[in-house]
């Protein structure tokens, strides 16, 4: 099997690159590093079945043989990264969707789009089911993210509709492990690097905002059966455990051992009050749940940060 990752060189996509190693098919790799690092997948260099091609998948794609699968996770996907980069994000959310589904069109391959939970907005159903339509604000702070992703959307479901190709869906909700970039804003790395540093831990408003954390190797075999899934559908990929951001700073404080103040700042703009996904399609089609406990996932998620912040805690390129 040849597989295609877009944005393997990032959080997420270097650890299914992991995987797909692991199970011995060949893989490339696309990825502009402009979130993604070299370091992710550099235990994999040299190895004649992994390629990485330094690239933007808005360009027109690198002249390639054909693949089976491809896995579209190119995006920035955190506050920091997007909030960065509005229009690269929504162009790599739409004319990058579109050159990768192309792609798997003329190589009859099977498609993945990595969506997120962010299609729900601030939802008004609790918890979020794949019907939900959402709470989006189109030209709010995080529309470019928001807005991108359901346009993404729309367009893998028109290119099954129309060409029959053979895709699905896949809403990620919050995760977290190693890799994840300490600079990137999301809680927890923003946390644990806090907690390690001895500076206070920041928390949005009061922290009775909820999340739903899902280790990232329970969302990578999530995504590997997804592709296995049924063409057309969309799963929830998440932990259901609904945690209180407040609930999140003192256990990452308390496991990281750092005695760390917690301290309240004005909350952002729009923030989210409830985050939870509904994974009864997921378990049923798919035969997938999250099997790692919270403070389990924590654990190993620390000391990868510890061993970062030791070695100087720059993000290489």
């Amino acid at each position: 099997m040849k597989a295609l990752v877009t944005g393997g060189a990032g959080f997420i996509g270097s650890h299914l690159v992991d995987a797909l190693m692991a199970r011995g098919e060949q893989v490339t790799v696309i990825d502009d590093l402009s979130s993604g690092s070299r370091r992710n997948v550099v235990q994999w260099e040299g190895n004649a079945g992994f390629r990485l091609l330094e690239h933007n998948v808005c360009d027109p794609l690198p002249d390639l043989p054909p693949h089976d699968a491809v896995y579209h996770l190119a995006s920035p996907a955190s506050p920091v990264g997007y909030g960065r980069r509005p229009i690269e994000t929504l162009l790599t959310n739409s004319a990058g969707t579109a050159r990768l589904l192309e792609a798997a069109k003329g190589w009859s391959a099977r498609f993945l789009l990595a969506s997120t939970s962010e299609v729900y907005g601030d939802p008004l159903e609790h918890p979020q089911k794949e019907t939900y339509w959402g709470n989006v604000n189109p030209i709010g702070p995080r529309s470019c993210y928001d807005e991108g992703k359901r346009f993404a959307e729309a367009l893998t479901h028109s290119y099954v509709q129309v060409h029959g190709l053979d895709a699905r869906i896949v809403r990620i909700f919050n995760t977290y492990g190693p890799r994840n970039d300490p600079e990137d804003g999301r809680v927890v790395p923003n946390f644990i690097m806090q907690a390690l540093h001895g500076q206070p831990l920041t928390v949005y408003g009061d922290g009775a905002q909820t999340r739903s954390f899902c280790y990232v190797a329970d969302l990578v075999r999530g995504l590997l059966l997804a592709m296995e899934g049924s063409k057309g559908e969309v799963f929830n990929l998440g932990n259901p455990r609904e945690v209180p951001i407040i609930e999140m700073a003192r256990l990452v404080r308390e496991l990281a051992g750092s005695a760390s103040p917690i301290v309240h700042i004005e909350a952002r703009e729009e923030e989210i009050t409830r985050r939870r996904p509904d994974i009864s399609k997921a378990k049923a089609q798919l035969g997938w749940s999250p099997q790692t406990p919270l403070e389990e996932g924590l654990r190993p998620t620390i000391d990868w940060f510890r061993a970062l912040a030791c070695a100087g805690g720059a993000r290489e390129r």
